[in-house]
């Protein structure tokens, strides 16, 4: 705790009292029930972070206003009275681990979830959609202006009455206020649009009914996007003065930033520094003396301590990190960071499961994101001898699993370092914040002395026999996926070459220290070719990307996406799509698209086509383990090469293999 004594002071805010000043930000679950009532899994998801020692949790931003108001496939409802024992449930659980609690009141707008209109069209300040290829929406009327204040204001009441400490005005991200104040979507020439006073009607009208509400001693947040940073958008200078209108009705300023087709930096991008927003809030702070919330890729509690301790933000916001580590507060607290899961912000569990696929929130690096650490509980009942081959995040986690249930446990690894691809792309500058968690892992991993570990050696039939395994996981990885190309073998990774594979590229960065001016080609618009194209693009080089479908960036998180495809953009990429490779030279490569076969010559090329599963000792493994009746798993990217996420859910998932073998204790229940 005298590390950080900023961050685990106090603070109180007319007269709510948060014990630290980590709070967590609203983030939308889809754990809620299909009408909108909050769900038992949602309340341990939330309760597990305030058991955790989180300060403030406020609850993901819920529906005013049903159906129009409505954001995402299962989001929480607070239109009617129906809703309030939830929810009063919900506040009551939370408080008994000393957490304060807030809930986001939001209209979606133009932003509303589409399937849940009937038919209808959203509704708006103007008819601009809210995001490039989003829904028309029609412009409302007065009346309906008025009835949404209304239901903000009928909305924070139920708050009160529900037994939340704090109640949060929704005033950014593309959503319903946000709308009417950016240019960018509000187009009216009535008292509603126009000049910024007039955009910031409607917020200070829906300030002003909130706070009649809840009366003058219930704290008001406001969240805003302090700049949309977007042309043609709001600046930080023009949220300043819109702030001027109504920040004197607020308690707190939650300050973010950026709008749907900015995205990425809303949502932080993995390259982000930590705290990279926190000019934005200090700006805020300054002009208007008021408590003030940060967020923006803050996985350091010494950053987070800094930006307290500097006077930048009162309150730090620790979203994915908290999704990623419940127990954040108390690891950093006890001084036990070493075994904090920090989020690698790879968006992939979280904001693409939610917003881009409408499935339930997960984590790439936390395989149970609501019970956490509860399979510790269990235990094997009998002997049992797990033999984990591969040391990538798959491997380790399965290990980790199977050991900390009490078996004994021996993790095999060819090379004589553990991490697999991940620590491999993690040397990309871009990429570093996905070494955090190879680095829990092995903290995780020397924690446990019945977890053995061997490396620098292939296992073999002979290696694991004499290990007397009752269960074999096999997690040996991906390699380079290197298809029948002409001449493709020949070039590949030579000493003095100048065509390399992604583990090529990464083994010889020091070669890639001048890049300006190069001509770099890159075949394959993937998650692993654009990889490359970054590196280089960012670093002035020219770059030409080939890629045999009709658009990059398929396979990407609709963050990483996002911001890859503004990358293109902005650094003028040269983009060759449903072009073909067909030959591979010293100096160029020969492709073919519908109209011709043609070169493209490079100082540099890059063969990113993905990777393929490494079932290198796999069959033979699997074959005496048959022959033996030895219980065999083969999990993550040797099945098939996949994500992070894929991998360690399925490493975790050792303890099913345990259950059916009849080896693993009956399962703890709260």
């Amino acid at each position: 705790m005298s590390h950080y004594p900023h961050l685990f002071s106090p603070l109180t805010i007319n007269g709510m009292t948060i014990k630290n000043r980590i709070i967590m930000p609203p983030m939308g679950t889809n754990l809620a029930s299909l009408n909108g009532e909050v769900s038992q899994e949602q309340l341990d998801y939330y309760e597990l972070r305030a058991r955790g020692g989180t300060g403030l949790i406020t609850i993901e931003n819920i529906c005013i206003d049903f159906p129009f108001a409505s954001n995402g496939t299962t989001q929480l409802r607070i239109d009617n009275d129906q809703y309030i024992p939830g929810l009063f449930k919900l506040t009551e659980t939370l408080h008994r681990h000393g957490a304060c609690v807030a809930i986001q009141l939001n209209h979606a707008g133009a932003s509303a979830y589409a399937y849940r209109l009937n038919g209808e069209t959203p509704l708006s300040s103007s008819s601009t959609p809210s995001k490039k290829n989003g829904n028309t929406p029609r412009p409302m009327t007065h009346e309906e202006i008025y009835h949404a204040i209304d239901k903000f204001g009928e909305a924070a009441e139920r708050v009160r009455r529900a037994n939340f400490d704090c109640v949060e005005i929704h005033g950014g991200h593309s959503y319903l206020i946000s709308q009417f104040l950016s240019p960018l979507f509000n187009k009216r020439d009535d008292e509603f649009g126009g000049s910024l006073e007039n955009r910031a009607r409607f917020l200070t009208l829906v300030v002003d009914k909130v706070r009649a509400s809840v009366g003058p001693r219930f704290p008001v947040s406001l969240r805003i996007s302090a700049d949309d940073f977007l042309a043609g958008g709001n600046t930080l200078e023009d949220s300043l003065r819109i702030l001027e209108l109504c920040q004197d009705k607020v308690d707190i300023i939650n300050v973010s930033a950026a709008q749907n087709d900015s995205l990425n930096l809303q949502i932080d991008q993995m390259s982000l520094e930590d705290g990279w927003k926190r000019y934005l809030s200090r700006a805020v702070r300054d002009k208007f003396h008021k408590p003030t919330v940060i967020a923006g890729n803050i996985r350091s509690p010494k950053v987070a301590e800094d930006i307290v301790a500097s006077g930048d933000a009162d309150l730090i916001a620790i979203g994915r990190g908290l999704i990623a580590e419940p127990e954040w507060v108390q690891k950093v607290q006890s001084g036990n960071e070493r075994l904090m899961r920090k989020c690698i912000s790879c968006n992939i569990g979280c904001a693409d499961h939610r917003i881009a696929r409408s499935r339930p929130l997960r984590c790439s690096i936390n395989p149970d994101i609501i019970h956490g650490d509860a399979y510790k509980l269990r235990n094997v009942t009998r002997t049992t001898n797990v033999v984990v081959i591969g040391g990538g995040t798959a491997g380790m986690e399965a290990a980790c699993t199977a050991a900390e249930v009490g078996c004994m446990t021996w993790l095999l690894e060819e090379k004589t370092h553990l991490g697999g691809l991940s620590c491999e792309i993690s040397r990309l500058p871009e990429k570093t914040r996905i070494a955090d968690f190879p680095l829990f892992m092995k903290n995780r991993l020397a924690s446990l002395n019945n977890l053995m570990l061997q490396v620098g050696k292939r296992a073999d039939v002979t290696s694991v026999a004499a290990l007397h395994p009752d269960l074999i996981v096999n997690a040996t990885g991906s390699v380079p996926l290197l298809p029948p190309i002409d001449s493709l073998q020949e070039h590949i990774d030579l000493a003095d070459g100048n065509v390399f594979s992604i583990t090529g590229m990464i083994n010889n960065l020091d070669r890639f220290t001048k890049t300006q001016g190069k001509r770099i080609a890159v075949v394959g618009g993937g998650a692993v070719g654009l990889d490359v194209v970054e590196y280089f693009a960012t670093r002035g080089a020219n770059v030409t990307l080939i890629e045999m479908l009709d658009a990059p960036a398929r396979d990407l998180d609709i963050i990483t996406k996002n911001a890859m495809l503004n990358l293109l953009e902005e650094h003028r990429v040269e983009q060759h799509m449903q072009t073909q490779l067909m030959a591979v030279s010293a100096d160029h490569f020969t492709v073919k698209n519908a109209q011709s076969t043609f070169d493209i010559p490079f100082d540099y090329g890059f063969i990113c086509l993905g990777m393929r599963a490494n079932r290198a000792g796999f069959d033979d493994i699997d074959r005496w383990a048959r022959e033996n009746n030895i219980k065999m798993m083969n999990i993550g990217d040797s099945v098939m090469a996949r994500r992070i996420i894929d991998g360690v859910r399925e490493g975790r998932s050792v303890l099913d293999t345990l259950e059916d073998m009849g080896a693993l204790g009956k399962e703890f229940h709260f």
